[in-house]
């Protein structure tokens, strides 16, 4: 079982930057990829950014292209989400989330499904004021 727990949110202006934090449990050695998505109020759940766990393997979703950095540190069982020019239709509740291979597997690799992955932080708030 990998724990997750997001941290870094919190309440900037628009153009500021943010870095979120996903430490994973000690387990993490069973990790394939982590990925960021965020819920908006009202709106469905949306991928942000994935990463593999063990190469560069990288994607981005559409709105966050040029903008938002995934990274990782595996000595430190940590990923990272640089936020750069936050804008306000970026605030959301910013979650992470941990997937084995089978996950990725059972989506045919789609990194930006959030059935692929298992497990789940429980979240931290960035609000962007205008």
């Amino acid at each position: 079982q990998v724990q997750l727990v997001e941290s870094g949110g919190g309440l900037v202006q628009a153009g500021d930057s943010l870095r979120l934090s996903c430490a994973a449990s000690l387990r993490a050695d069973n990790i394939y990829a982590v990925a960021w998505f965020r819920q908006a109020p009202g709106k469905e759940r949306e991928f942000v950014a994935a990463t593999r766990w063990s190469t560069d393997e990288i994607y981005y979703g559409d709105s966050v292209m040029g903008r938002f950095t995934i990274s990782r540190d595996n000595a430190k069982n940590t990923g990272y989400l640089q936020m750069n020019s936050l804008k306000p239709e970026d605030t959301a509740v910013y979650y992470c989330a941990a997937s084995g291979e089978n996950g990725l597997e059972r989506v045919g690799y789609q990194f930006g499904f959030a059935a692929a992955y298992d497990y789940w932080g429980p979240g931290t708030q960035v609000t962007v004021s205008s």
